[in-house]
């Protein structure tokens, strides 16, 4: 899907319409269609809808600006295209976008990917383990030999879900069934008595979750204190409030790791510079998007960035004594 537009043919002929445009309307201030690709994650996650939020805004705001939201797997995936110069702005976690840096084949990475760039740090994803009531799951130490859902194979949650499992003394093995599926999918599983428990590193409010809430009975299980503490970096301890789900009526404990905005070295510097300033100017309506961005603050943009900026973003901190 976004190869299409990065066809050679409809650039040339995109780049001819524009320069006959520039000199039959004596406007020379119209540039080259530039091409946003905004690579995001399913979508019944929080990038999805976070993604068309800034592509709106881009789009609007950003003169000769064409956009378009890729639905992916997610981190991995995204890294990997940004990388290849198969877009141009991408939401990940932070874990895997240091994983990516160092070349972490494991993770899915099979050499450094060098042409990484950092846009901003912008919410926390929650691990949110979800089970269902009448599986009998209160407690972490209770998902063993019972099914669980740990996120696509490779996925960003997926290796975030390998990550606490070793941190916790367990592995898969210690599961009655390991499923690799994305949250839609683990969610109707459940929802027909398929599967007792999904794992999902999302914002608050991810809309599979509330899905599966307000469909049944279930109970939101915690990670322990114990575990985050042996996590560490780039994990942070953290609570999911009382009532982000139907019927959570305490707040629960758990890990949540830091989200970034990520583009490539091949990004011109304004628009790296565009794309910084539009995401902090507009942050009410990218919270009309997804309330996730509630969570985004210019004071926090830097923390934990685990690649290089870009020269643009690099700009517009400055501008804004961040830096």
């Amino acid at each position: 899907m976004g190869m299409f537009g990065k066809s050679p043919l409809r650039k040339t002929v995109g780049a001819f319409s524009v320069a006959l445009l520039a000199m039959t309307s004596g406007n020379l201030s119209a540039k080259a269609d530039e091409f946003i690709n905004i690579l995001t994650g399913g979508t019944s996650g929080v990038y999805y809808p976070l993604g068309v939020g800034l592509s709106k805004i881009y789009g609007e705001k950003i003169a000769g600006a064409r956009t378009q939201v890729q639905s992916t797997k997610a981190s991995v995936e995204n890294l990997n295209l940004l990388q290849q110069g198969k877009g141009e702005l991408a939401l990940a976690l932070g874990d895997s976008v240091k994983l990516a840096w160092e070349g972490d084949a494991e993770a899915g990475f099979k050499a450094p990917l060098d042409k990484l760039r950092g846009i901003a740090a912008v919410y926390p994803n929650y691990i949110q383990i979800v089970a269902s009531k009448e599986s009998g799951i209160k407690s972490f130490a209770d998902l063993k030999g019972k099914s669980l859902s740990v996120g696509a194979a490779k996925s960003g949650t997926e290796l975030n879900a390998r990550k606490i499992f070793a941190a916790a003394g367990m592995s898969y093995d210690d599961l009655g069934k390991t499923e690799y599926l994305p949250f839609a999918e683990s969610v109707e599983l459940i929802k027909n008595r398929q599967l007792d428990a999904t794992l999902q590193s999302a914002g608050l409010g991810v809309a599979s979750i509330k899905d599966l809430s307000a469909s049944m009975e279930v109970t939101m299980v915690s990670v322990p204190e114990d575990v985050v503490a042996k996590l560490g970096a780039p994990y942070i301890a953290a609570k999911i409030p009382a009532g982000t789900y139907q019927g959570q009526d305490g707040d629960v404990g758990t890990v949540a790791i830091v989200n970034f905005l990520v583009t490539h070295s091949d990004v011109s510097d304004e628009m790296a510079y565009q794309m910084t300033k539009l995401l902090f100017e507009n942050l009410p309506e990218l919270e009309a998007a997804h309330k996730a961005a509630k969570q985004i603050k210019l004071e926090s943009a830097l923390n934990g960035m685990p690649v290089p900026l870009h020269p643009g973003a690099e700009r517009y901190y400055k501008e804004k004594g961040l830096m």
